[in-house]
């Protein structure tokens, strides 16, 4: 099977991705958490360092699992096309 090169956007939604994620794990090492995943520490590190831009759902799904982290919250920090929402003020 061919690979084809990763588009820049592809390539900067895994930047963003990778740092998320390092920045989820905070102090907790870098084993533990992809033990706790059921991935291997070498996924781990290549996700957080940007080397693995286009990770499978399964993966990233377990990770945010165990970081605490929905999946919901882990597609608006990395899609750079999402806007903020505009909340409404209840009347009081």
């Amino acid at each position: 099977m061919v690979r084809l090169p990763l588009s820049p956007s592809e390539v900067e939604r895994g930047q963003r991705l990778g740092a998320l994620l390092r920045r989820a794990r905070g102090e907790r090492s870098m084993l533990d958490v992809a033990l706790d995943a059921g991935v291997s520490p070498e996924t781990l590190r290549k996700i957080e360092s940007g080397r693995v831009a286009t990770p499978s759902f399964p993966t990233i799904a377990a990770i945010a699992d165990v970081l605490g982290l929905s999946l919901d919250a882990v597609w608006s920090e990395i899609d750079g096309s999402a806007r903020p929402v505009a909340r409404k003020r209840l009347a009081s």
